[in-house]
């Protein structure tokens, strides 16, 4: 059962709690080498890469052609979850990376074995060039795509490259300009400089003519300075214990804390804490309605953590907005819902071997705790107060922008279809050079049956959303770049916004049944809400008119279109 206990009251002195280190399972080695990275934004947007186009795949490489440079030491395959502990295994650690010869060798030093790190394999094959290997997630086969290691003994002239060989997906956003993250510790302790994006000559390619084929990521590169530190990662990491870390000043703080209560809504297998966050202005909570948002349950998605918490710091900001929302709203917030699988570098599992957000179907306390608590916490509110929108925040490896999914019903009649779509296009008007409303999809596929999304629309969550953020960047308003994580961050503010725009609660000022249909939340808004509003719903009329070969202000209705023909 989950422990619903608050580590503190409302408005009551703040003791910090104790947050403990992350549980890992104890086939994993760990070192003790504790791993943190400074926050920083680069002055200008960092470009996409050109895109090189495909690459024929070069003969296959063996052991035998190159020298292992780094091995850690894989979980067998067919194996399941038992225990865990902290620090990972017991006993000494293995040595996986190769010495160096002499203190003229080059080769690099290869480390993965941290909190979220992933690199299983390394062979040297050639003086500056590296074939790399990714770890499964764990217990299964499959689901190669996180990567997060570090280097060591760099060299600044050279050019190196490197190449990830076994990428699990066979389009990806490095296809379109994506670009790895490099992190130097001497430009970070001299210069203030963070994760930034780095290499050229950047190629996604099909690499094995087996099946299931495996996919080719290549990059070159040139480190900043000789006998550097390096890190390299696939988006910009936020591991459980960068959560921990914000829980625990957010505690420590008096004002914050006043209007937000951390609590366990249960423990993973591992037992590491799933947190949820009860954020609400003080007072009755009589008549309030409930907002539910979750993230991180695919742990390689990181850009929706920094979303998340983007999302929280404006909800307990002393912003005039903030304010209003904690006034109107019950906000439950379960900002990491896999720990585990981001603990241990998964791309997508939890440490049952399967995609929990393929399981709240079916899922069971024993297997998936967090989706099963999490559903279960829902039912509860909807049996108590109304539930007007759930938002689970993610990331997408091969689509630019941000964009959402949200959930049409077969027989939904065409007003309910065109609400679902009205929170998403307001969105679109709030966030125009980050949020894309083109990309938004809508239809409930039998294969997303299992999905949070689907399952809170089901259980009578009018509004349920995904909101897939790109690992990449921005192709509108004239950007052609990369998200730093302030641009993440933002988009947790600009949702907060399009919440309140969207909880309007004078929708005969819009003045017709299109807009009484659409304006199904109340709430306190003000006139350039409403107008925002009107602007949305004017703009999908003369889009469906457009697409009906009506000449706008026809007086056709909504009511008059098949499900089939609004789809289109």
């Amino acid at each position: 059962a989950p422990s619903m206990q608050p580590w503190r009251s409302p408005g009551k002195p703040q003791p910090l709690f104790s947050l403990p280190a992350p549980r890992w399972p104890v086939e994993c080695e760990v070192i003790q080498e504790t791993i943190e990275h400074i926050e920083w934004v680069p002055p200008e947007p960092e470009p996409f890469c050109p895109p090189m186009g495909p690459e024929q795949a070069p003969d296959t490489l063996s052991e035998e052609q190159g020298t292992v440079v780094y091995h850690s030491r894989p979980v067998l395959q067919g194996s399941c979850f038992t225990c865990a502990r902290v620090g990972g295994a017991p006993g000494p650690l293995s040595s996986p990376a190769a010495p160096l010869k002499s203190p003229q060798d080059t080769t690099l030093l290869f480390e993965s074995r941290f909190e979220s790190g992933n690199l299983q394999k390394v062979i040297k094959v050639g003086p500056y060039e590296y074939v790399l290997t990714l770890r499964p997630d764990l217990y299964t086969a499959k689901h190669t795509q996180w990567f997060y290691f570090r280097v060591q003994n760099t060299r600044r002239e050279p050019l190196y490259r490197f190449t990830i060989a076994n990428m699990a997906k066979p389009r990806s956003l490095y296809g379109q300009g994506l670009r790895p993250l490099l992190y130097s510790q001497q430009d970070a302790r001299s210069h203030g400089i963070g994760w930034r994006r780095v290499g050229t000559d950047v190629r996604y390619y099909r690499g094995s003519a087996g099946e299931p084929p495996e996919f080719r990521l290549s990059w070159t590169v040139r480190f900043p300075h000789d006998s550097d530190t390096c890190f390299f990662a696939a988006c910009y990491p936020y591991t459980y214990s960068d959560l921990q870390r914000y829980l625990r000043a957010l505690v420590a703080d008096p004002v914050r804390s006043r209007y937000c209560t951390v609590q366990a809504l249960c423990r993973s297998l591992a037992g590491n804490t799933v947190h949820l966050l009860t954020i609400t202005g003080p007072g009755s909570t009589a008549g309030k309605r409930v907002v539910v948002a979750s993230a991180r349950v695919h742990p390689s998605e990181s850009g929706s953590s920094w979303a998340m918490r983007g999302f929280l710091d404006f909800l307990l900001s002393a912003h005039t907005d903030a304010q209003l929302l904690r006034r109107l709203f019950i906000f439950k917030v379960v900002p990491m819902l896999n720990p585990d699988g981001v603990v241990v570098g998964n791309s997508r599992c939890s440490l049952a071997g399967r995609d929990p957000n393929r399981a709240y179907r079916m899922a069971l306390p024993s297997s998936f705790p967090g989706v099963w608590h999490l559903r279960a916490m829902v039912q509860r509110m909807l049996a108590e107060r109304e539930v007007v929108l759930y938002c689970d925040f993610h990331g997408h490896s091969r689509k630019n922008n941000v964009f959402m999914y949200g959930c049409d019903g077969g027989g939904d009649s065409a007003g309910t279809r065109l609400r679902q779509r009205v929170f998403p296009l307001m969105l679109s008007k709030n966030a125009p050079d980050k949020f894309s409303f083109a990309s938004c999809k809508f239809q409930v596929q039998k294969s997303k049956e299992g999905t949070g999304r689907v399952s809170m629309w089901r259980l009578g969550v009018s509004h349920s959303y995904t909101l897939e953020v790109a690992f990449s960047g921005s192709t509108l308003g004239g950007r052609s770049s990369h998200f730093s994580v302030e641009d993440l961050e933002s988009l947790g503010r600009l949702l907060c916004d399009t919440l309140l725009d969207f909880c309007d609660p004078t929708p005969a000022k819009v003045g017709s049944d299109l807009a009484r249909g659409a304006l199904v939340l109340q709430g306190c808004g003000d006139t350039g809400a409403i107008l925002q509003l009107q602007q949305c719903l004017v703009e999908a009329d003369a889009l469906l008119q457009q697409q009906m070969d009506h000449e706008p202000g026809s007086g056709i209705s909504w009511s008059d279109v098949s499900p089939s023909e609004l789809e289109s």
